[in-house]
């Protein structure tokens, strides 16, 4: 099967040597995003900023793939803070919409600089 390595221009910039998503298929699999600007500047501040920071970068890669967060079938997020979870399920739905909601596992994980990382798989088939 082919596949096309994507790069989004209006997303923060990769990390290190890995696409913003590689399309794979009927699939789309979204690297993790983080709350950074478009030209790599964190984003500090509180949670909430971050998480919105993270997931219109997430939002950017899914659009530069052709395709929209409207078709995530696994989401993954990872919290530097688990206490940060119940603030995480308030956002979230502002990006991930139902009424066919996707799977999702959210995990504490020591990440470094930043508050959330999330990542995503999108489905494009009929």
């Amino acid at each position: 099967m082919p596949k096309r390595a994507i790069k989004a221009e209006n997303a923060a910039p990769a990390g290190g040597p890995y696409s913003h998503a590689v399309v794979a298929g009927d699939f789309i699999y979204l690297a993790g995003s983080v709350p950074a600007q478009p030209d790599g500047t964190r984003v500090t501040g509180s949670f909430a900023e971050q998480a919105h920071a993270a997931f219109r970068n997430l939002a950017a890669v899914a659009e530069a793939a052709g395709s929209s967060l409207d078709q995530a079938v696994r989401v993954g997020v990872y919290l530097r803070d688990f206490a940060d979870f119940a603030e995480l399920n308030e956002i979230y739905p502002q990006y991930i919409k139902g009424p066919e909601l996707p799977v999702r596992t959210t995990l504490p994980v020591p990440l470094v600089g930043f508050d959330i990382e999330i990542d995503a798989v999108l489905y494009t088939g009929a």
